[in-house]
């Protein structure tokens, strides 16, 4: 991610070490000023040449020429850094704030999904009770078929049978009606008979 006015993670970083740089540089300045002061008081204590107090002073001014030099760099560069630390401040919060929102979307993406896994659970469980009803009603209705086709083949049975009495029935009948038919017609001619010979005998007389 791009940070405003050219400066990245890698620039922070490269202005820290300058920062050091400089910082080092500042203490070996002053270092080296304060042995040269230490210097020219022993050349006053030691009553030196003009020349060379001269030469020492000349040297003085220029570290110190330097040395205020230096410090405006520094001054410059901790300007720089602070702004950069700033903006990695900002960047910061902001990267924390889109962490938490990204942290809070997911776990609620992840809470929906518990819910519908759940859900799929529960209708699949559901879907199996009722299929395993259907299965046990299947099994009770093919179980009637069976008793309906048995007694669809007694009933059949029995019918055939009924039928079978009816034509012996029908037959039975025509018999006793045919044998009637006989047994009548044979008294009627045995009474004829009788008639007439009731009626000769008393001519004969």
């Amino acid at each position: 991610m791009a940070t405003p006015l050219g400066w990245s993670k890698a620039g922070s970083g490269s202005v820290c070490l300058a920062f050091d740089q400089l910082r080092d540089v500042i203490e070996s300045q002053e270092e080296l000023i304060h042995q040269l002061r230490n210097v020219m008081v022993l050349q006053d204590e030691n009553f030196v040449s003009k020349e060379e107090f001269q030469a020492v002073e000349k040297k003085l001014m220029e570290e110190k020429a330097a040395h205020a030099k230096t410090k405006v760099l520094l001054a410059k560069e901790e300007e720089k850094l602070q702004f950069a630390l700033g903006e990695v401040e900002v960047l910061s919060k902001q990267l924390e704030k889109e962490k938490l929102a990204f942290e809070k979307a997911l776990s609620s993406v992840k809470s929906k999904v518990l819910q519908e896994s759940s859900k799929k659970d529960q209708l699949i469980t559901k879907c199996n009770e009722i299929e395993s009803h259907i299965i046990k009603q299947e099994d009770i209705l093919n179980g009637k078929e069976n008793e309906i086709k048995e007694l669809q083949q007694v009933i059949s049975q029995q019918k055939q049978i009924f039928r079978n009495h009816m034509s012996d029935f029908r037959i039975q009948k025509q018999q006793e009606s045919y044998m009637a038919q006989v047994l009548d017609q044979k008294h009627k001619k045995t009474s004829g008979m009788r008639q007439a010979r009731s009626h000769q005998h008393p001519r004969e007389k």
